[in-house]
């Protein structure tokens, strides 16, 4: 291990926009060493997520990514080598192992892959981080009846399409949002969902007037701006609206003016704001009931892989477009 060297994907230069490849760079560094109650893990899956953005312009609650530092994320990562007294070699870890090819775990935030998830990127999708801020936010927050009409915006993404899928399941009549017509076919014939609308090519508030005729129950959104306000003016009375991500502000240093509150109260709205890190006691709920849903055909889910380390910025760069398809995933 003495030669081996760990590579590195780090912040060339902070985008003032939407980020570029050449934002980013990489970089080969001496192998790390654990100490005692740490592990040495060879990186398996990295997770690419829209929240990642929001680190690099300083805005989000997990931490600041500063022009020269690795970029941060969660990761599948096995041991192979262990001063650890939970971990052993060959153990799978979920930990925050961030954008390189081999990462220390500390124990902290970290948890073993469940030997029933496989493929084990899954872990990082419909049964991780993004599958559970979709259960939790959707049946803690949203608080689903059978009858609602639920709206998912990002409909076909990692945290929308289980919004969606878990709304059906339950008994919803689920409306997504998506970006393309590939997008919304996928949403429609696998995941279920009764109808989901083109933003590009289609009028948001006009269709979601067509569509629930009697008003939006449960508003799960992901992406704020436009979309967010086209959906809270049509509010059931009694609403509950569930504010998870801000992708159309991720890319812009200057934050948006806000959905007008009138609609919220007109609507007598509840709104909640979701982090995910409130839930983790769900988590075992969680994967016992996503692994059955698996089972008997309830969910269907889509990846968008990436094999290397050095495609992770050209791949963050599509998702941060929008241009991803499905849960963004780099194999490395």
């Amino acid at each position: 291990m003495t030669d081996a060297k760990n590579t590195q994907i780090f912040l060339k230069k902070r985008p003032d926009h939407i980020p570029e490849p050449q934002h980013f760079d990489i970089r080969e560094v001496d192998m790390p060493v654990p100490q005692a109650g740490e592990a040495l893990c060879k990186i398996h899956y990295l997770s690419l997520d829209p929240y990642m953005r929001g680190q690099i312009s300083g805005r989000h609650i997990t931490g600041t990514v500063h022009e020269g530092d690795t970029l941060l994320g969660q990761t599948i990562g096995e041991v192979i080598e262990s001063k650890h007294d939970d971990y052993k070699i060959g153990d799978m870890l979920c930990f925050h192992g961030g954008w390189q090819s081999h990462a220390i775990c500390n124990g902290t935030q970290t948890s073993l892959v469940d030997p029933r998830i496989q493929p084990a990127s899954l872990a990082l999708g419909i049964l991780g981080m993004p599958g559970l801020t979709a259960y939790a936010g959707l049946l803690d927050l949203g608080e689903p009846k059978k009858g609602d009409v639920l709206v998912v915006s990002a409909a076909t993404g990692g945290v929308g399409s289980m919004v969606g899928q878990i709304g059906r399941i339950y008994g919803c009549r689920v409306i997504g949002i998506a970006g393309s017509a590939e997008k919304c076919q996928w949403a429609v014939e696998q995941a279920g969902f009764a109808a989901c609308i083109d933003y590009h090519k289609e009028n948001v508030a006009e269709r979601i007037d067509a569509l629930c005729p009697d008003g939006v129950d449960i508003y799960f959104d992901n992406v704020g701006g436009d979309i967010l306000e086209a959906v809270i003016w049509r509010l059931a009375v009694g609403a509950r609206v569930v504010l998870c991500g801000l992708m159309a502000q991720y890319n812009d240093d200057k934050l948006p003016p806000g959905p007008n509150p009138g609609a919220i109260i007109k609507a007598r709205a509840t709104v909640r704001g979701l982090v995910v890190y409130d839930h983790v006691h769900r988590q075992a709920d969680f994967v016992s009931d996503v692994l059955d849903w698996l089972a008997d055909g309830s969910i269907a889910y889509k990846e968008d892989v990436a094999e290397g380390l050095a495609q992770a910025p050209e791949s963050f760069c599509r998702l941060m477009r929008g241009n991803n398809f499905g849960k963004t995933i780099i194999k490395l």
